[in-house]
């Protein structure tokens, strides 16, 4: 029997406006999934209502207090742990540790925020004495966000949190493949006494309920994170509004090991850099740049570790019909294109996982960086290891993306370790490492992976407002 789910609007469960419903698809068997209630323009409207009457009483609520219901809601979000991470497993089939550990990650942005709630929130100015100049940060009001299938209760509080923390109420539309964790999320915020109307949930179809909630007139500011198209017809949409709009799109993140690495742990991580959550993440490091030298050594290492990783075990299904089917097309392109695939590019052998949504995990190996499959965000577990010979070489590759996001420089020369990182294209450079967890660390990209930080400190400053206050004496 699958989960029926309706939209969390003002403290409470509603049906559709609709009275409509979509049944989605589990990916780990290819049978029903939860049935999605799709709303209209009506819904967000009710939702953004709701919002609207909270947003006074939210604002001028004590920050302490604030602190408190964020930390409550941390500390409650933990206790049912298991709970969360099953019906995580439900929308994504999921590995039980990578949901689990998706629920940690997001009790603590909670857990992180309330704890900076207090922080200073502007500065005295000394200009003119016979004035006293001041700025303080404000809440923008109704925040919409909008957040992506992959990671959907991760991608909820990363935004929720530092928007709630900031003063502002908050209505969030999931993406309809998988609902039911940022439902759970607002249900649990009210049970731990967050005022009716601050955070509500409208589900439905991104080209509609989502649309509608950007153009609002009573949104102030969106958070988007998905697919570069849609974030440039979000984009136009806030442009005509002028509202501020925070991007976190797509990724073809470069990963770079020089000769002089410590190649066993490269191996090991650039592994986890783009197998995790099945490779569905804007993060994930499918371009594997490597010096000539240790191309060929260095590419059997990372296959040798891809082939003991098990579909259905260590890692996950593509969690949407649609996006399974497109990996299966970028095998077909590979093929076309000569690629030699050192290990997968191909369907599971396993009859039990037949009905799932599953690929092996794959490396292709001697790529150029002029291939489809080196240019094209594929969000799937496919890697491509791309030769190149030196330091300006790496730079230059690593640098002819039209994405940003994240890059990682594996070298036991820091000096080298520090010139590459400074001028690679990316808003996040790791140095012998591959990491992107840590709620303290400011998160975005350049070019096509979009604008605005989320995470860490900064965050708060995309969800507020500056002004500046002169009294004269």
């Amino acid at each position: 029997m699958t989960s029926k789910l309706n939209h969390w609007i003002d403290g409470r469960s509603v049906v559709p406006a609709s009275n409509e419903y979509r049944v989605g698809d589990n990916p780990a068997t290819g049978g029903a999934g939860a049935e999605v209630a799709l709303g209209n323009i009506d819904d967000v409207k009710a939702a953004v209502a709701s919002a609207e009457n909270a947003a006074r009483a939210w604002r001028r609520f004590p920050s302490a207090k604030r602190g408190r219901l964020l930390g409550d809601l941390a500390r409650l979000m933990r206790e049912k742990n298991q709970e969360l991470a099953e019906l995580e497993i439900e929308d994504t089939g999921k590995p039980l540790a990578v949901a689990l550990s998706e629920v940690e990650n997001s009790a603590a942005y909670f857990e992180f925020y309330a704890g900076l709630v207090n922080l200073p929130v502007g500065d005295v100015l000394d200009v003119d004495p016979d004035q006293h100049i001041y700025t303080r940060r404000e809440p923008f009001g109704v925040i919409g966000i909008i957040t992506p299938w992959n990671v959907p209760m991760n991608q909820a509080a990363r935004a929720c949190a530092p928007a709630l923390a900031a003063g502002n109420v908050v209505v969030v539309k999931p993406a309809e493949a998988s609902s039911q964790t940022t439902i759970a999320l607002a249900q649990l915020a009210s049970q731990v006494g967050f005022p009716d109307g601050t955070f509500n949930v409208v589900l439905g179809k991104g080209s509609e309920v989502g649309t509608e909630l950007v153009r609002h007139p009573s949104v102030r500011k969106v958070a988007f994170t998905g697919s570069v198209a849609v974030g440039q017809t979000i984009g136009h949409i806030a442009a005509d509004r002028v509202i501020p709009l925070t991007l976190e799109l797509g990724g073809k993140s470069a990963n770079i090991v020089f000769e002089d690495a410590d190649l066993k742990f490269a191996a090991s991580e650039a592994v986890r850099a783009f197998t995790t959550n099945a490779g569905q993440i804007c993060s994930a490091g499918t371009r594997l740049l490597v010096q000539r030298s240790i191309h060929d050594e260095f590419v059997t290492a990372v296959a040798d570790i891809v082939r003991e990783l098990r579909p259905g075990k260590e890692v996950g299904p593509m969690i949407t019909r649609d996006q399974y089917q497109q990996v299966q097309k970028y095998f077909d392109v590979a093929n076309q294109e000569g690629m030699q695939a050192e290990v997968g590019g191909n369907l599971p052998d396993d009859e039990a996982l037949r009905g799932g949504f599953y690929v092996n995990p794959t490396v292709y190996s001697n790529v150029d960086n002029s291939a489809t499959l080196a240019q094209e965000e594929i969000f799937g577990p496919v890697l491509v290891a791309i030769p190149f010979d030196t330091e300006e070489d790496a730079i230059r590759i690593a640098n002819n993306s039209d994405f940003g996001l994240i890059s990682a420089v594996w070298t036991k020369d820091i000096s080298r370790a520090f010139r590459v990182s400074e001028e690679i294209e990316a808003g996040q450079v790791f140095i012998n490492t591959w990491s992107t967890g840590a709620v303290q660390t400011p998160f975005g990209g350049h070019k096509y992976s979009g604008y605005g930080r989320e995470k860490g400190i900064e965050a708060l400053n995309h969800y507020s407002h500056l002004k500046c206050v002169v009294v004269a004496y």
